[in-house]
C-alpha cells in the first residue's frame, strides 16, 4: 500500500504548530459549521478537508455543528445530505452531531448577561431606519433613539419578545458597541430578531432567533474550539467575534483564522444560484452530475480520494484561490487511472460484419482488467460474426496520419484479431450503416506476417454486448467565470451540450455491477454506474471524466 501523501505546510498549520509547541493548547479542536439550507459544494469540500484533516493530522477532534438559526430556509433533507457528504469524503466527526439550537437557552442567558452589563438593548427601528442610522463606509452611524433604555426596561422587553408579545420584526436586540466604528460590523449589530417560523429541531418553541455572528462565536467557546477556521469574508467580523467573547463569561476564547475561499472555473458555488439551477429545472436536482455539489460529484463518479487530493493540491492561503476545473479533473483522473478496472464499451455504434467468421475457428481471448494490477483478475472477451465499433473509428476519406479503419485498411481489434475493411454499406441518404470486414485468422495474439498494423480499436461482440444508457457529461458553463460579468446573467453561459445521452453497448461483465462502480472504458474515458438509475436489467453509466483534458483544445 502506498504511503499517504504528506500534508502541505501552510500558515494555519504553522499557527497550530506554534500553539502546541508553546503549550497554549494541549490538543486542537476544530469544527465544521454548515447551515442546512442547501447541499454542500466543492468549496465546502475544501473546508471539510481542512477542518477534519487538521484534526486528524494533529490527533485532535473536529465537531460537525449545524448553524440552524434561519429556520425558514433549513430542512432535515439538507442536514442529512451534509452528514452523508462528510462521511463519504472519509471523515467522522467527534461525538454526536451538534446544532446551534442545542445552545439556544444558553445563548438567551448570555444575551441577558449582556443586557445586565448595559451592553445590549432592545431596539424598535424598522429595517429601513436601521440602515439609515448605520451610516456608510465613509460616514459614521448615529445612535438609535432606543439605545439608552434602562437595563430593567431592556430585560423586560427581551423577556416579552421571547414570550411572543410582539409581532415579527417589531423589535430586535442589539449590542451596544460603537456606532462610529470604522468597522460597520461593530455598529451595534442585531443579535436577536422576532421570527415566528417552524424550526426543524425546536419546532415552535422559540419565537426569537439569534443571529449567526452572535451564535457562532459562543457555540465555538462552549465546545472548546481552539481554532475557528472560516473564509476571508468573515475577516471583518472577527472583531465582533472577539468582542462578544470578551464581554461574557464563556469557558474559553477560540481563535478565528480566515483563509481564502475556493473559486472554481466553469461553475458557480453560490447556494442561491445553485438553488436557481435546481428550481428552474436547468439541472435534474442538487445531485445532478454537472453540479459542483458533493452529491453531484459523487453521482458523476468522482472519488473521495481524488477530491481530497484536489483540496491538498490547491492549498490554503489568504491570497485569491481561483482554480481551473482541469486541476480537479486531473486529480480525479489520476486517482481512477490506478484503481478503475478497464473494459470496453461502444457509445456510438457502427455495425461490422466479419465475413469470414467461423464459429469453430475464430477464437476468443481473455483479457486482464488492469495492466498494472493482475490481482484485478481477467474476463473473457468473446467475438461473433457481428461486432460493434465506434463510428469515429472509420473514415471513408481519412486525414493524414489516420491509423484507424478505412476501406482497404487494417486495424487490430483490441485483445483480438487484425481485420481488413473490404466493403462499405450505406443507406439511401448516403450514411454508412455497416462495414464488411475480413479477419486475418493468423493474428490472434501475434503480429501479421510481412506488414505492420499500427491502429488498435475497441469493439464489442454484438451477440454478447449489453445495451446501456450512457450519459456524457461535460462542464455546465461555457465561460470560466459565468457569474463574473456585470452586464450578463450567469445563466447566459449555460452549456447546451453539458449532457448528451446515448444508447451504447458495454461488456456483459459490467452489466450487473453495483451502483457507483467505476470503470475505464478503453479509449473513451472514466465512467461510473449511476447511483440511483443503474439497476439489474438496466445499465446506466455516467461519464466521470475523459481520458485527457480536451476542453481547452475544443474551446480554442
Amino acid at each position: 500500500m502506498n504511503s499517504p501523501t504528506p500534508p502541505v505546510q501552510h500558515f494555519i498549520r504553522t499557527v497550530i504548530d506554534n500553539d502546541l509547541a508553546s503549550g497554549k493548547h494541549g490538543a486542537i479542536q476544530t469544527r465544521f459549521p454548515p447551515e442546512p439550507n442547501g447541499y454542500l459544494h466543492v468549496g465546502h469540500a475544501k473546508s471539510i478537508c481542512l477542518n477534519f484533516g487538521l484534526a486528524q493530522d494533529f490527533g485532535g477532534r473536529c465537531n460537525l455543528r449545524f448553524d440552524d438559526t434561519n429556520p425558514e430556509k433549513e430542512s432535515t433533507e439538507y442536514a442529512q445530505a451534509i452528514q452523508e457528504d462528510v462521511q463519504w469524503l472519509g471523515f467522522q466527526w467527534a461525538g454526536e452531531v451538534r446544532w446551534a439550537s442545542d445552545y439556544f437557552e444558553k445563548l438567551y442567558e448570555y444575551a441577558v448577561e449582556l443586557i445586565g452589563k448595559g451592553l445590549a438593548y432592545v431596539d424598535e427601528l424598522t429595517p429601513e431606519q436601521m440602515r439609515e442610522y448605520r451610516g456608510t463606509l465613509t460616514e459614521k452611524g448615529k445612535n438609535s433613539p432606543y439605545r439608552d433604555r434602562s437595563v430593567a426596561e431592556n430585560l423586560d422587553l427581551f423577556a416579552r419578545m421571547r414570550a411572543g408579545e410582539f409581532p415579527d420584526g417589531a423589535k430586535t436586540l442589539r449590542l451596544k458597541i460603537d456606532m462610529a466604528s470604522p468597522n460597520i460590523n461593530l455598529r451595534d449589530p442585531v443579535i436577536y430578531r422576532i421570527r415566528r417560523a417552524h424550526h426543524i429541531r425546536t419546532s415552535d418553541k422559540w419565537l426569537i432567533y439569534p443571529m449567526y455572528d452572535y451564535t457562532h462565536c459562543i457555540s465555538d467557546a462552549l465546545e472548546g474550539i481552539t481554532h475557528s477556521l472560516c473564509t476571508l469574508e468573515f475577516e471583518d467580523h472577527r472583531p465582533l467575534y472577539d468582542w462578544v467573547l470578551d464581554h461574557i463569561s464563556v469557558p474559553c476564547h477560540p481563535q478565528q483564522i480566515e483563509f481564502s475561499r475556493l473559486e472554481l472555473h466553469y461553475t458557480v458555488t453560490s447556494k442561491r444560484k445553485l438553488l436557481q439551477l435546481v428550481t428552474q429545472g436547468l439541472v435534474s436536482g442538487w445531485d445532478d452530475p454537472r453540479m459542483p455539489t458533493i452529491h453531484g460529484m459523487r453521482r458523476r463518479g468522482y472519488t473521495p480520494e481524488g477530491i481530497r487530493e484536489f483540496a491538498r493540491r490547491i492549498g490554503i492561503s489568504k491570497s485569491e484561490n481561483v482554480v481551473d476545473m482541469a486541476v480537479l479533473e486531473g486529480c480525479i483522473r489520476e486517482d481512477l487511472e490506478a484503481k478503475a478496472p478497464r473494459v470496453m464499451a461502444v457509445i456510438r455504434p457502427l455495425k461490422v460484419t466479419l465475413t469470414n467468421f467461423e464459429a469453430s475457428v475464430t477464437a476468443s481471448r481473455s483479457a486482464g482488467f488492469h495492466p498494472n494490477h493482475p490481482e484485478f483478475g481477467e474476463r473473457d472477451v468473446p467475438i461473433a460474426k457481428e461486432i460493434w465499433i465506434e463510428q469515429d473509428d472509420f473514415a471513408e476519406t481519412p486525414p493524414a496520419g489516420w491509423q484507424r479503419l478505412t476501406v482497404g485498411g487494417e486495424v487490430r481489434l483490441r485483445y483480438s484479431y487484425v481485420i481488413k475493411c473490404d466493403e462499405v454499406v450505406k443507406d439511401a441518404a448516403g450514411n454508412v450503416t455497416e462495414l464488411r470486414c475480413s479477419i486475418d485468422h493468423d493474428t490472434l495474439g501475434k503480429n501479421p506476417q510481412g506488414r505492420k498494423v499500427k491502429g488498435v480499436i475497441h469493439w464489442l461482440s454484438a451477440e454478447h454486448a449489453v445495451p446501456a444508457e450512457i450519459r456524457l457529461y461535460d462542464r455546465l458553463f461555457t465561460d470560466p467565470e459565468p457569474d463574473g460579468h456585470k452586464d450578463r446573467d450567469f445563466l447566459d453561459f449555460i452549456n447546451p451540450h453539458s449532457l448528451e445521452t446515448v444508447q451504447g453497448w458495454v461488456e456483459p461483465v459490467v452489466a450487473n455491477a453495483a451502483p457507483e462502480t467505476r470503470y475505464q472504458f478503453e479509449r473513451l474515458g472514466y465512467f461510473c454506474t449511476d447511483r440511483f438509475d443503474h439497476q439489474p436489467g438496466k445499465a446506466v453509466f455516467n461519464r466521470t471524466v475523459t481520458l485527457k483534458d480536451s476542453w481547452a483544445k475544443e474551446q480554442g
